[in-house]
């Protein structure tokens, strides 16, 4: 049976670019996360114009659960993979997020969106939901699935914790304002060529003087 979570809105009244200086600030690991043991970088795509960035990574947890349990499953670490895929244009970041490790036994898949408060643009909601799978862990998936709503449950009260924590560490360090994404301006290169085109084009359409007076001067001695 599909078990699923979701967590009340949260809103920070901070910008939406402030909290997501604030958020990146979580990776590659966190202190304030004792499990987040590390992450890495599995791929990471950048439009040219600087509104689209999508970054996959993979995380190692150090899971608080049973020592029996992690012997009889023989792992120290879990691993999950998460894809964040930030638009600064619409100002908002979608966090999926999914296990690795016995991904053919249990099944978690995370969901967390950050969106521009509708009465307000200058705040930012927080939206986080998930769902858990149990297929079946060696006959303990009744206490998989209480570490499982442990561990979310800690993660929604830290989650508030962790942006507030680097909200006042780049308040400390004087950023107190991030821009938003515009669009890059048009470069010099790219103003010329257009022009040049202009050029040629007119040129085309004006025909040469002199070969009009010599066509002139043609029908005039027939």
């Amino acid at each position: 049976m599909v078990q699923k979570y979701q967590s009340p809105v949260r809103v920070y009244k901070h910008p939406f670019e402030l909290i997501m200086a604030a958020y990146e600030r979580r990776f590659p690991t966190c202190p304030l996360i004792p499990m987040f043991v590390d992450s890495d970088t599995v791929s990471e795509f950048k439009s040219e114009d600087g509104a689209l960035h999508v970054i996959e990574r993979r995380c190692k947890l150090d899971i608080d659960a049973p020592r029996l349990l992690k012997k009889i499953a023989g792992v120290d670490y879990v691993y999950f993979v998460q894809k964040n895929s930030l638009n600064s244009r619409d100002r908002t970041l979608h966090i999926e997020a999914h296990n690795e490790t016995f991904s053919n036994r249990v099944i978690i898949h995370e969901h967390c969106c950050y969106t521009v408060h509708p009465e307000n643009e200058d705040w930012t909601c927080f939206e986080q939901s998930a769902s858990l799978d149990i297929k079946s862990f060696f006959g303990f998936e009744s206490t998989v699935e209480k570490i499982a709503m442990k561990h979310y449950t800690s993660n929604i009260k830290k989650g508030k914790e962790i942006i507030e924590y680097y909200l006042r560490q780049l308040e400390e360090e004087g950023i107190t304002f991030v821009p938003r994404w515009t669009p890059p301006p048009v470069g010099p290169s790219e103003t010329c060529s257009s022009s040049k085109n202009q050029v040629t084009s007119a040129a085309v359409l004006v025909p040469d003087a002199a070969a009009v007076m010599e066509g002139l001067s043609g029908e005039n001695l027939s």
